[in-house]
């Protein structure tokens, strides 16, 4: 795949899904849409920050805007499924461009608990206030006349949601990544591997056709970034989850990966922005906003 690329919609009930590839972080932005209504929403869109300078940048989020002129597109959703570890969301940017409801999974208010604790900012992260609407598991609502369904998928963290848009498309964060990569790591704050697999397997029982589209993309060995697959193309090919696999196995060899893995180089700026929808902390008495990083606590 190219860094964007869209999947057609099959036609009734099945949307139009253009993908947008970040490569600082290995992240897929989505614009997904009705084709017969052209309502759209945009799921984990990417504020770009470098970590070394503290600079934020909107190229990523503005290719989205681009996109969405370009196709006359109506946005009515920005969506996030979890509060990303490895970049910032530019979920308010983007609200603020288009107006739109911000809205993420209704778990959030325990993942900004945990944070509060590692922060030591009790009265900080007001996700109430931060985001629109909270879904929870079993959740609906609609982008243009495409019905939308909430499944809660924690593991990777404790409030992950996949959206599943129409009859034939999800998308499912950091749960699954392209088949020849495997699963998402669970060792964050709140993660488990065990309840990740069973998260994998609730997505996995959806009819065969679905197109599954990942949180992420590395470009194993070297080839093309790629994103989507069917249920049917992950059940027989994922590397960690195909049919078969026991949930004991994929523990043991999910637990060893993680225990391999640095902390993402974003994460302890990333979760201070992001359980506040992609906004920075409050500017202090300068007019600037500054990152609050614990030491010796990962």
């Amino acid at each position: 795949m190219s860094q964007q690329q869209t999947s057609p919609s099959r036609g009734l009930r099945s949307p139009d899904v253009t993908g947008f590839y970040e490569p600082d972080t290995g992240s897929i932005q989505y614009v997904v849409s009705d084709p017969a209504s052209k309502k759209a929403a945009i799921i984990d869109a990417v504020w770009n920050f470098d970590p070394r300078s503290a600079r934020t940048d909107t190229h990523s989020a503005d290719a989205i805007l681009d996109h969405l002129r370009t196709r006359d597109l109506a946005v009515e959703w920005i969506l996030d499924t979890h509060p990303h570890a490895d970049h910032f969301m530019a979920a308010a940017y983007l609200k603020e461009k288009l107006g739109a409801a911000q809205a993420i999974g209704a778990k959030v208010r325990d993942i900004a608990q945990l944070w509060r604790g590692f922060y030591h900012l009790p009265h900080a992260l007001d996700v109430e206030a931060a985001f629109d609407r909270l879904f929870a598991d079993g959740d609906t609502f609609k982008i243009g006349g495409l019905d939308v369904r909430v499944m809660l998928s924690p593991g990777h963290t404790l409030g992950s949601i996949t959206y599943v848009v129409g009859e034939d498309a999800a998308f499912v964060h950091d749960t699954l990544m392209f088949p020849d990569s495997g699963s998402s790591r669970a060792d964050f704050p709140g993660g488990d591997a065990a309840t990740l697999y069973r998260s994998i397997q609730a997505i996995l029982a959806l009819p065969p056709q679905t197109r599954l589209f990942v949180g992420h993309d590395y470009c194993k060995d070297g080839r093309a970034p790629k994103w989507e697959a069917t249920v049917a193309e992950q059940r027989r090919a994922n590397i960690h989850v195909k049919d078969g696999v026991t949930q004991e196995q994929f523990v043991k060899l999910r637990t060893e990966r993680d225990e391999t893995l640095a902390l993402p180089d974003r994460m302890l700026h990333a979760l201070q922005v992001n359980l506040r929808g992609g906004r920075l902390p409050e500017p202090e008495s300068d007019g600037r906003s500054y990152f609050k990083i614990p030491a010796n606590r990962f």
